[in-house]
């Protein structure tokens, strides 16, 4: 692009960065009021995250009590408490009614449109938004400031200053690249003196290490040789070539994870999970992930404890593998006494000695308390969601910039998280419905 193709100057009221769901409630918020809001956003179309989102259903919120819901946001909770209490799940759904898209509550407490999908919410708020008079601006790539406090948008037709009374950033954090949210942001702000927290993986997959028994010395000088070859060995990090063939992808249903770490944080929940060819990601594993990857952090490895069979107790479990087998294989008997086969049987043999595999005592203890060390989380790009992002002591009550007046944030770019079932979703709602207020109180004064 040449560097003389500079556009003539736009001006309005409000620019919101960003087309996901921060960034329209501020715009619907805000153009209500009657001011002119403009939003710009480097992709083709809006809210492509948010489809993304809603490809399996579109979870929006959760129906849980309010005690308990904003325990979920974990450190975050005192300052995301207030915002959430101003907009929180009853809220998001008379927001959702007020687009004629009616919700329910589905068994798990999550709250979903009733046609399970995203298209028709966001074409209905659309609608909408540009009744109010909100203008909209795609494949508009947001690069900084320039001269006099303009943004600075790169465009196909050539750069396009930006000089708006207020600006509303609402740009994700880093996870899912491809539909916006890369998280290039981090150094055009860190350029003006706002803090920024690094960004990492949250809602994320782990690799795992082998915790088998120490190989032999002929085999750990195998495994020297292999390495000095540049030959993957038996301990490099990762399940065996034969877990990994027959068994990446497969769901691991009605298990529980256990983990406590450095810190005394403590986690114990039933669910499911997946099987990776690298290691494991899904629900149960997502819900601590944040235990996962700090701990990781901290020491370079985290160790969980899996029970395969959370139905079974402990005193059961040792009964059955102790029973009799006769001419049975060990397979054979702990399918038939257990049910246990499978992935849950493959995980046994991948993690166990063949000495732990033929002692009851510990075969059982492994049943109930299986230890799978994760050593890396998986990329940022993979994630569902990111931690880190603008300090929140950076911000003022109503989420503007300290070193920035008139700029504010919203939505995944603040540094909190969350867990995935509507909880992203809300906090991403509020902290967009306190900006708009915030940005409406500074425009008045």
């Amino acid at each position: 692009m040449s560097a003389a193709a500079v556009l003539p100057v736009l001006n309005c009221d409000v620019a919101i960065v960003g087309a996901g769901p921060a960034g329209l409630m501020a715009a619907q918020l805000l153009s209500a009021q009657g001011a002119k809001v403009h939003v710009f956003d480097g992709k083709a179309s809006v809210g492509r995250k948010f489809l993304l989102a809603g490809k399996g259903g579109l979870n929006l919120t959760h129906a849980e009590a309010f005690e308990r819901f904003v325990e979920r946001y974990g450190d975050a909770q005192p300052l995301l408490q207030p915002l959430l209490q101003d907009f929180g799940a009853d809220q998001l759904r008379a927001w959702a009614e007020g687009l004629g898209i009616g919700t329910f509550v589905g068994t798990s407490g999550r709250v979903f449109p009733t046609d399970m999908k995203a298209a028709p919410l966001l074409r209905a708020w659309l609608a909408r938004l540009r009744a109010q008079g909100v203008v909209f601006h795609m494949r508009r790539l947001w690069k900084g400031w320039g001269a006099e406090r303009t943004l600075v948008m790169d465009t196909p037709d050539g750069v396009q200053p930006v000089q708006a009374r207020a600006t509303l950033l609402a740009l994700g954090g880093g996870s899912w690249a491809r539909l916006g949210s890369d998280g290039a942001w981090v150094p055009l702000l860190q350029a003006q003196g706002v803090q920024v927290h690094a960004l990492k993986s949250a809602n994320c997959g782990f690799d795992v290490g082998r915790t088998a028994a120490p190989l032999p010395v002929d085999e750990t000088r195998r495994a020297f040789l292999q390495e000095l070859l540049g030959q993957p060995s038996a301990n490099t990090p990762g399940w065996s070539e034969h877990f990994r063939q027959r068994f990446a992808g497969a769901p691991l249903k009605s298990v529980a994870i256990r983990f406590t770490d450095s810190l005394g944080r403590s986690f114990d929940r039933r669910g499911e999970f997946v099987a990776t060819a690298t290691g494991v990601e899904g629900s149960l594993v997502y819900a601590v992930s944040h235990l996962l990857r700090d701990e990781i952090e901290r020491h370079g490895a985290a160790t969980f404890q899996l029970d395969l069979l959370p139905a079974f107790s402990a005193d059961k479990v040792l009964e059955q593998v102790r029973h009799p087998r006769g001419s049975r294989s060990l397979s054979s008997h702990l399918k038939g006494r257990l049910g246990l086969d499978g992935v849950k049987a493959a995980l046994l043999y991948e993690l166990l000695s063949k000495e732990d595999m033929h002692d009851p005592v510990r075969l059982a203890h492994a049943i109930k308390a299986l230890p799978i060390t994760v050593v890396a989380a998986r990329p940022m790009d993979e994630a569902i969601s990111t931690a880190g992002g603008v300090a929140w002591a950076a911000l003022s009550e109503d989420l503007m910039c300290q070193a920035l007046p008139g700029v504010f944030c919203a939505g995944e770019m603040i540094d909190w998280e969350a867990p995935t079932g509507g909880y992203l979703l809300t906090a991403c709602f509020a902290t967009s419905v306190r900006a708009a207020r915030g940005i409406q109180r500074y425009l008045a004064e």
